[in-house]
């Protein structure tokens, strides 16, 4: 006897496919693309732009938020499962959960004001997550144009040019990169003593304003090392991959590997790491 279907059968669907981490690197450029449209327009009509505090020293602006808006039609338009963690208002994930699947992390302008003043020092960051591990990021420089780029195994990049970090071993020869404390809270008697150490040790330090590029100035050898005692999930994610995609080290001040959360970091050449994780803490 054969059976006759009666409508109500259970259908199994079908299992979603996580991106591949080059789709979702595409994905990251475009949606880069379109957060750095909305901060271009902001550079021509600066002036006039709308901006408050978050927090004392702390500022955000219309354009932050607009760009983020719009990286996240982009992003939630191609992978609509995904979770979002986000330095304005849209993150759909606690900073301190982490969630299976496809994680977004977004800070659409890193160097808010740098770009309130007009220093060409600030970019769009955006890194991908896959089941809690880093597979995809980009920063893009804005001002510049320069396009950061890494995928998890496939090394990082920079407008098609591949990146390494340094080969200087010499800390005399190092030049370091930094953020200065600037919320209440910080720690500005210990960064003070960090700051003395290298100092006296290193042939410089820079504070160019945007923890994003300096990581990105890690990967690319412009920097031999970075560290900042306090910095958020998006400041870091999508820097992390790149300076471990150009064969470097990246760890929080205990010497254990950096967490896409809140944390302090560490990133240098392999050269480099242990002298400086050794200064800092």
């Amino acid at each position: 006897m054969t059976l006759q279907p009666t409508g109500r059968e259970q259908v199994t669907p079908a299992p979603f496919l996580l991106p591949t981490p080059a789709l979702l690197l595409d994905t990251l450029r475009e949606a880069a693309a379109a957060g750095a449209e909305v901060i271009r327009d902001g550079e021509r009509r600066r002036a006039s732009i709308v901006w408050r505090e978050k927090a004392a020293t702390d500022f955000v602006s219309e354009i932050d938020e607009t760009a983020e808006a719009r990286i996240l039609e982009v992003l939630l338009g191609r992978v609509p499962e995904a979770a979002i963690l986000a330095e304005e208002s849209a993150s759909t994930l606690a900073a301190d959960r982490r969630a299976q699947g496809v994680t977004f992390v977004i800070d659409p302008l890193d160097g808010t004001t740098n770009f309130l003043h007009g220093v060409l020092e600030y970019a769009v960051s955006i890194a991908a997550l896959v089941d809690n591990e880093l597979v995809a990021a980009v920063v893009l420089h804005v001002p510049r144009d320069d396009w950061y780029t890494a995928t998890r195994g496939g090394g990082a990049w920079c407008n098609g040019q591949s990146l390494q970090v340094s080969t200087i071993a010499h800390p005399q020869r190092a030049l370091i990169a930094t953020g200065f404390p600037f919320m209440v809270g910080d720690d500005l008697e210990r960064y003070i003593d960090q700051m003395r150490q290298l100092m006296t040790h290193t042939a410089g330090l820079r504070r160019p304003g945007s923890a994003s590029l300096d990581l990105a100035g890690v990967a690319c050898g412009r920097f031999d090392g970075f560290w900042e005692n306090r910095l958020a999930p998006w400041d870091v994610a999508a820097g992390i991959l790149l300076v471990r995609e150009a064969g470097g080290i990246v760890t929080d001040l205990a010497g254990l590997p950096c967490p896409v959360d809140t944390t302090s970091v560490v990133a240098a050449s392999p050269a480099m790491h242990e002298w400086l994780l050794e200064r800092v803490r």
